[in-house]
């Protein structure tokens, strides 16, 4: 849609790979920032510099979510890394961006988060537990940073076809005792549109609050989940 990107990971390799099949057609110079979430001051220092020459004014919050398991076995260091990978790290980052996009007028701040916060998933105890919290973080940030242009949103998966949902299906399969295609089955068949979500759907969604046409919509818990979810 001819934004500049600047993507984020831990792993240049992954990095560069990612970076190649980004399209330019309209001359953007994409680049990127090797990243790791886990030293939250490391993050500031690298993002500080990188603003001296540049302003975003799209931030995109999407981190690998926490091992799965229930909440009643989870070690009080999983919550830790689960909320300084995701609401400690969302809150540096927007710190440090804000400035630029209430400067230029024009600020989305967009968090891939979970289905969850609307009804939390069976034995995804410490990933329901932090996508509540960055769900609730977004509301109160929304309104306070409203008047300057920006907004602020979720954006809920369902299954979508991902290497994430690959071992979901093999640690449900392994559980269960039936083979991966009965459990793709079963999956399948809570989604009323019958199937999993295609990862260019979903991008398509966050594409569009990144977009002008999402200017008067803020505050809110957007599900692609095929259905699988209500929406009040």
């Amino acid at each position: 849609m001819g934004a500049t990107v600047t993507l984020a990971s831990r792993t240049e390799a992954d990095l560069q790979s990612a970076l190649q099949r980004l399209p330019a057609l309209n001359g953007q110079a994409h680049d990127y920032l090797v990243l790791d979430y886990d030293q939250p001051e490391s993050v500031r220092t690298s993002v500080r510099k990188r603003l001296e020459s540049v302003a975003y004014h799209i931030l995109v919050n999407n981190t690998g979510g926490p091992p799965p398991g229930p909440i009643r076995l989870a070690d009080v260091d999983e919550f830790e890394v689960a909320f300084r990978r995701h609401l400690v790290i969302n809150q540096i980052l927007s710190q440090l961006l804000m400035p630029g996009m209430r400067a230029d007028g024009y600020g989305r701040i967009i968090n891939v988060i979970s289905t969850s916060v609307k009804q939390p998933l069976q034995g995804l105890g410490v990933s329901n537990t932090v996508r509540a919290a960055v769900a609730n973080w977004a509301k109160t940030l929304a309104s306070e940073v409203a008047p300057f242009g920006i907004t602020v949103n979720n954006v809920l998966p369902g299954a979508t076809k991902t290497e994430r949902l690959e071992s979901i299906i093999r640690t449900k399969s392994g559980k269960s005792g039936l083979s991966e295609e009965d459990t793709i089955s079963a999956m399948e068949a809570e989604i009323p549109l019958g199937r999993f979500a295609r990862p260019e759907e979903f991008g398509a969604a966050v594409a569009f609050l990144a977009s002008p046409a999402a200017g008067y919509i803020t505050g809110i818990n957007l599900p692609v989940d095929g259905g699988r979810t209500g929406c009040l």
